[in-house]
């Protein structure tokens, strides 16, 4: 039998380690339940932290923490409005990573028991 080469598909331009290590600390930044559920919210409209916190369970200020990794990664705007802070979706692809983590994880608890796919 004659051994023959096979040609590998080389790949497409690939992005680079660098604007990859930026997209992955990004990622682990939303990779919280709080935070997801925030990115959810923000989303469907703007809303004040103390919104936000109350929709998460958890007191005001851990949510100002949640925003303001957020906002560092660029996820998030905030403007004000008089006296209060309300905050909005910055970056557009934010909907498209939420539109797969719903697909995959959303719907109802008995149907994703074990988190099996």
């Amino acid at each position: 039998m004659v051994a023959t080469k096979t040609k590998t598909a080389r790949p497409k331009k690939l992005t680079s380690l660098e604007r990859l290590s930026h997209a992955a600390e990004c990622l682990r930044t939303l990779a919280h339940p709080h935070r997801l559920r925030i990115v959810q919210m923000l989303l469907q409209g703007r809303y004040t932290v103390g919104e936000l916190a109350e929709a998460c369970e958890i007191p005001s200020h851990m949510a100002s923490e949640h925003l303001r990794l957020m906002q560092r990664c660029g996820f998030l705007d905030v403007g004000k409005e008089g006296r209060r802070a309300y905050y909005t979706i910055a970056e557009p692809h934010l909907a498209n990573i939420m539109a797969c983590i719903e697909a995959r994880f959303g719907g109802s608890t008995a149907s994703r028991a074990g988190g099996g796919a």
